[in-house]
């Protein structure tokens, strides 16, 4: 039976809530739907920044010290705001959405210490909009041994069924965070990468006071350091082979010195595809086509390096396909939702670690 699922995703950059609709069964999407975004705004943003700081040392999953019981709450408002928003829009009812798959915003990721955390009151949203919110999607992979991370892979790869390719395809999504999926017939990997525009976003705010490097323009006029990368890679992490996942904050030890904003830029930009490149030896073929979703699909100087680094590979933009990049994550989470009401995996050995195919979700009624 196809779901009309409506997906909810706050990602590691603190942008904002993206929204979007999908028809689906949880085995294949028969249609996308429009899609939604709602800005956090410089007060909220500056919230969850300090909610990220305070997570640092959370007990247990359940704990809201300090900031961390307002951040909740701010987090829950803006995606019910987003819901109407987008409901309205486009003239829906709360009964025409069959389901709302609802991530929340991730303060704390430590699957070594088997802790993820991502604040948001399901229950709460479920009775603002009306609608049943399935939620606490990665506990129960990584309560059972899992990475937690990344839950995309069985979305692109529903995508990907319509791609007529030869040969291994990557899909790599670069949020705050970057990830990858690899789709090779029935094979399916996925790991963390290394920092998506985590380190860049925070570099543009603390020397230009900017949100953002709107279309890598900063990164363009600077020079890359190529010692400061190398040193950088020599992290552990980057020799792991998958799966393996970050919190967005395992890299903010890393300090750029005495550069210029826009050999910063160029730096952190440089050093993303790297990580990205990094871990093209340890899959188990070289990949033929690369996808880039995510914001850093729009960062045209990450796109250049990235087809420069990833050569003699194709290195496409998702929205080239059709595919709407900003709302893959928000997609994903309603494509989970589907497939946890019907208990259908939405974890594997060779994407988080978990060790069997991992259901998962709770659902939150009005």
């Amino acid at each position: 039976m196809m779901l009309t699922a409506l997906g909810l995703m706050s990602g590691t950059s603190l942008d904002g809530v993206d929204v979007a609709l999908i028809e689906t069964d949880g085995r294949r999407v028969n249609a996308l739907g429009p899609s939604g975004y709602r800005p956090y705004t410089d007060t909220e943003r500056g919230l969850l920044r300090q909610a990220l700081y305070e997570a640092a040392d959370l007990p247990d999953r359940a704990a809201r010290p300090g900031c961390l019981r307002e951040a909740e709450r701010v987090v829950t408002s803006a995606h019910a705001e987003a819901v109407a928003a987008f409901t309205a829009q486009h003239r829906m009812r709360f009964d025409d959405i069959d389901i709302v798959g609802f991530h929340g915003q991730t303060v704390l990721h430590r699957p070594e210490k088997k802790l993820t955390v991502q604040i948001g009151d399901a229950l709460t949203l479920a009775r603002m909009i009306h609608i049943p919110v399935m939620y606490d999607f990665r506990a129960a992979d990584v309560e059972a041994g899992g990475q937690g991370a990344p839950f995309v892979p069985v979305y692109h790869r529903a995508l990907a069924q319509s791609l007529d390719w030869e040969g291994p395809t990557v899909v790599v999504n670069i949020g705050g965070v970057a990830n990858i999926t690899y789709i090779d017939g029935d094979t399916l990997i996925a790991c963390d990468t290394g920092p998506g525009n985590a380190l860049l976003d925070d570099h543009m705010f603390r020397r230009m006071n900017q949100r953002f490097d709107t279309e890598g323009r900063t990164a363009a006029l600077g020079k890359v350091d190529p010692a400061w990368i190398n040193r950088a890679l020599e992290m552990p992490f980057f020799s792991m082979p998958p799966p393996k996942s970050l919190d967005r904050n395992d890299f903010a030890g890393l300090k750029l010195g005495d550069m210029a904003p826009e050999d910063g830029a160029a730096t952190l930009t440089a050093f993303t595809v790297a990580a990205i490149a990094r871990v093209v030896p340890l899959l188990p073929k070289e990949p033929k086509n690369w996808i880039v979703a995510g914001g850093g699909a729009r960062n045209l100087t990450m796109l250049r390096m990235l087809r420069e680094c990833l050569a003699p590979a194709t290195v496409r933009a998702a929205d080239t396909l059709g595919w709407a990049s900003d709302a893959i994550e928000a997609q994903a989470f309603g494509f989970l939702a589907a497939r946890g009401l019907k208990g259908l995996p939405l974890s594997y050995p060779a994407t988080t670690g978990v060790p069997l195919p991992m259901t998962g979700g709770i659902i939150a009624r009005p």
